[in-house]
């Protein structure tokens, strides 16, 4: 007897609420289609580090059945686990035990110690049978299956990110959790900048792309500074001395996204890369707290608004959208379509191509959702936008 199609599924990069609902859904829905579902953990170290044809490792392969996700929908972060790897870009301290020197020399990339796996995969991936890989991930994650996939690996990718810039969608699952929780906790806040008279800054998620600090102000109706418009210091320095003058709490408050630097300078990177070749952005909060006390006077305090908007469960509409990206997902399938992502353009769902190799991630268009002299977000002419303001279709 043929053996019924066989769904590998993996999450990679940073979590985001939502991912257990996604990974639920692909299994009730292959249940029904009669498909077999393997869980890969870790992310890509799951068809990187188990030997391609050895007996299955637990600690990175997993059946998936509608008695072990039953109830994963109700919480956050992910099952299945997740990793920063990069099978494309593996230095040698994190290559597979099994993988001896002989094995290694002819996945060398030309950049001294680091090494290309994707053959690795593509071998991993025909071992374990694979009909169809189902990758949740951001643009790190995704562009990697845009490499699976030009290998002749089918794949399906769904975008999560809270930072909501994956090229292709107006929406990527983790975003609007995200967002009600920022809002959640600058709004508790706001009574201690009052009590104290302080101004506040608060750091946000958003590298490259400034989504989360945009969309954090447009729902606190607060002043925000992003990566695609560089600030200037006194002016933003003068906009909070009169907020605070004109509030009778006398407060003061800016979110800003952790890649947004100012006019005259940037912030530095430190630490080591990982493996998509990032290095973490220096704590533009506290830079610009202690610049703020420096050019107003004011008490100033910075807070963090970044592992508490990713961690605990789904809100509604990211429950929603990951169940519907699911089903998008095993729709395609169904239907033999492959090479594909889910997406949300112009607020409808779709499905489009996977995000092109080197294509970086979705930026926000000042001109039209950005005033930078007020440092806010922009509320008028948005008759005939999407639910979601942004429009790609």
């Amino acid at each position: 007897m043929q053996r019924p199609r066989r769904i590998g599924i993996l999450t990679g990069g940073g979590d985001v609420p939502g991912l257990n609902s996604v990974i639920k859904s692909v299994v009730y829905r292959s249940t029904d289609l009669g498909y077999e579902v393997i869980g890969i953990r870790r992310g890509w170290q799951g068809l990187t580090h188990p030997r391609p044809g050895a007996e299955r490792d637990p600690t990175y392969l997993r059946t998936l059945d509608r008695i072990n996700t039953r109830t994963i929908d109700r919480t956050g972060g992910t099952i299945l686990h997740t990793s920063r790897t990069n099978p494309a870009r593996m230095k040698a301290a994190g290559l597979p035990a099994w993988l001896d020197a002989a094995s290694r020399a002819p996945l060398r990339t030309g950049v001294e110690g680091v090494y290309d796996l994707t053959s690795v995969v593509v071998d991993q991936v025909e071992a374990l049978g694979l009909d169809v890989l189902v990758t949740i991930g951001g643009d790190d994650t995704l562009s990697f299956a845009t490499i699976l996939n030009a290998a002749g690996v089918p794949v399906i990718g769904i975008p999560k990110t809270m930072d909501n810039d994956v090229q292709g969608t107006e929406y990527c699952i983790g975003f609007s959790s995200a967002i009600t929780r920022a809002k959640e906790l600058i709004t508790r806040q706001r009574t201690t900048l009052g009590s104290h008279e302080r101004i506040g800054v608060f750091r946000i998620f958003g590298r490259d792309a400034g989504f989360s600090a945009l969309y954090a102000a447009y729902v606190t109706s607060g002043r925000c500074v992003i990566p695609e418009a560089p600030y200037d210091l006194e002016h933003l320095a003068a906009i909070l001395t009169a907020d605070h003058a004109a509030n009778p709490s006398r407060y003061a408050f800016v979110i800003a996204a952790e890649g947004a630097v100012p006019i005259d300078g940037q912030i530095a990177e430190v630490g080591a890369a990982d493996a998509f070749g990032h290095r973490r952005k220096a704590n533009v909060g506290e830079a610009l707290a202690a610049d703020l006390l420096r050019l107003t006077g004011f008490d100033t305090v910075h807070s963090e608004l970044t592992y508490d908007l990713r961690s605990g469960e789904a809100d509604s509409l990211d429950q929603m959208v990951a169940i519907t990206f699911a089903n998008v997902a095993m729709d395609l399938i169904a239907d033999g379509v492959t090479g594909r992502m889910t997406a949300i353009r112009d607020g409808n769902y779709a499905h489009t191509e996977l995000p092109p190799i080197g294509a970086g991630p979705r930026t926000v268009d000042v001109a039209k959702m950005y005033n930078p002299d007020r440092f806010r977000p922009r509320y008028d002419g948005k008759l005939g936008d999407p639910l979601l303001l942004v429009g790609l279709g």
